[in-house]
This record gives structure tokens, sequence and C-alpha cells, in this order.
């Protein structure tokens, strides 16, 4: 088994492409993991031996595919698991594929630090710092039982496995239409907080009109902001700042309410502190999207709350027989 994966660098149109940057891939697979906002696992069994084609050429053909059909140039790695294609891609950078092969995972892995492993969060990572496990090769070398006694029974051997490459994750096929993006693109690096703010308030009020037109929920709001330097790639920038932030935020009750998508996509904004930031692009996506009848509802005695719903239906009426600039915030309307 072989599996890429695959961080696009988006071009202006940038979430809402993902779908069909998908399906691009489905093209070579039907094996394909969406991984929002702009990357995918593509579990290639089958592929390599049906096109005749190794990993590398498929992937090649799959960057060459995607600059010439949508614009969107990529940073692809090659490894025999999901986890091990992971650490390849950083290894990677714009038009050469990252490959790591089965029977050289350990030695790929051995020189890297231990937060390079996905999974391992800061604090996992700094406990191994202090007990001199800095690198994937001494954690590897480290008798089980010690690794156990540090992160816990069942992390430790997972730890053990992994740093000595053995990848037992799987591809799990996923659809990205159980999300819903909106996307803001600026016509310049903008640095006015107070642009950013009318932006991520557009983008809510779409992503709430767009919820409540399928009757549907979300569960999940997360938060994009790419910055100036647009068409750096993340994984290939040699180790220099991001050129995006990407923050979730789970959601007190599933909703379709425009005003608690806003006040999450707020929040999550204002934790960034990004006062001297200049932003290119503010994305929010909705997920975990369910059925809006079969969600449950806290009752409040709040007027204004219960005036604010009651105004958002008639603001959806009139946007359905209208269009959807009939009625918007009196902040937009500038």
């Amino acid at each position: 088994m072989t599996v890429l994966c695959i961080r696009f660098r988006m071009p202006p149109a940038g979430e809402s492409a993902l779908p069909e940057l998908l399906g691009l891939l489905q093209e070579f697979t039907p094996v394909v993991e969406a991984l929002p906002p702009d990357g995918a696992l593509a579990d290639l069994r089958g592929a390599e031996r049906y096109f005749g084609r190794g990993a590398v050429e498929l992937a090649s053909v799959i960057r060459v595919r995607s600059l010439a059909l949508h614009g969107a140039d990529c940073v692809i790695g090659a490894g025999p698991g999901p986890m091990l294609a992971r650490v390849a891609l950083h290894a990677a950078r714009p038009g050469v594929t990252c490959e790591v092969p089965g029977d050289a995972a350990a030695g790929f892995l051995a020189g890297k630090p231990v937060a390079a492993l996905p999974g391992i969060g800061p604090a996992t990572a700094r406990t191994l710092c202090e007990y001199g496990l800095d690198t994937l090769g001494r954690v590897a070398a480290a008798p089980l039982p010690t690794l156990q006694r540090l992160v816990g029974a069942k992390s430790g051997r997972e730890l053990h496995e992994k740093a000595n490459g053995v990848d037992r994750g799987r591809v799990v096929p996923n659809a990205v239409s159980r999300s819903l993006a909106a996307e803001r693109l600026f016509d310049r690096d903008e640095l006015d907080p107070e642009r950013h703010r009318r932006a991520l308030l557009s983008a809510a009020e779409e992503i709430g009109a767009r919820l409540r037109a399928a009757e549907k929920v979300c569960r999940t709001l997360t938060l994009t902001v790419r910055y100036a330097g647009l068409g750096r790639s993340r994984a290939g920038s040699g180790g220099g700042a991001p050129d995006s932030t990407v923050r979730s935020r789970t959601l007190k009750e599933p909703t379709a309410h425009s005003a608690a998508l806003t006040r999450t996509a707020y929040g999550m904004y204002e934790a960034l502190g990004l006062q001297r930031a200049r932003v290119r692009v503010l994305a929010l996506r909705a997920e975990g999207l369910g059925p809006a009848e079969q969600a449950s509802y806290q009752l409040t005695f709040d007027p204004a709350d219960e005036k604010a719903r009651r105004i958002e239906e008639v603001a959806d009426r009139a946007r359905a027989k209208f269009g959807p600039r009939a009625v918007m915030p009196g902040r937009l309307a500038a």
C-alpha cells in the first residue's frame, strides 16, 4: 500500500475549490480522505498496478493536472501508510515528491524531532524531551516499558511502533460535502481589524443562511486565516512563518443561527491577536452537519434572542424571493 498526503496551494477560490480537487484525486483512486481546508490523503492501493506507474509518477501526474485544470499547485508526501505520508509531506517541496520506502521508514524518522510525529502534542513532546528522548530515533531505541511509564500503556505502545516506522493507519473515505465553507478574499493585504470583522460577519451570515436553506445545523466552526504571501506553501516554506492559521471550535449546541456563528467566529479571531497581521483571506467552514429537526435547542427566556431568530426567519424568506443581498446587517450595507 502507498498513500499520498497532498497539501494544495489553493487558488483564489480557496476552500470552495477543495471538492473539485478531491474529484481529481478520485480519478486515480476511490479511497480519498479530505483534510480540510486544503489537503487530502489518497490510498493508491491498486492504482499503481492499474496505471502501471509508481507512486511518485502518479504524484507528478496529479500535480500537473491540479495546476493545469484548477490553478492549484501542491506539495506531496508518499509513504506506506497515512502517518508516514504526513511526515514525508513536511520534507517535500513544490515540484518534488518526498517518498518514504517501507523498508527505510525507521531510518527516515530517526533524526526527526519527536514533535514531527502526527499525534504528538506539545505536552507529550516536552515530557519526552525532559528524559532525553528528543528524536524519534531515541524513542525507537527506548525500552517499551520506559515509554509506557512516561506516557501511558496504550500511548507508549503506539508511540514505540510509530517511531519504529510501523504505520497501522488507514485512509478513511469521507465526504467534504459534510461541511460548508464561505471565504472572503481582500483586494490587498488587509491590516484593518474592523474590515477583518466585517468579512467574518459576512461569511457567518452566508453560512447561516445556507445551513437554514438546507435545513441543517453544524457542530463545529473552523476559521482559516491566510496571510500576505499567498503563493507560499505552508509545508514548503522552509521553516519560516506559516502563511495560514487554522482554528476550530465546537459550538455549545448544534446551530444554524447566524448570530451564534458570528460570535464564535469573532471569538476565534480575537484569540489569535492579529492586530498587526496582513491578512489576504478569511474563511469560515461549518462542519459536523446534521438535520436541523434532530438538533436539540436550549430554550431561553431572553426576548432579544427570540426576536433575532424571528427576524432571521423573515430575512430568509425575503432573500429567497428577492436575492441574497435583499436583507443584510447594517455593517455590511456600506
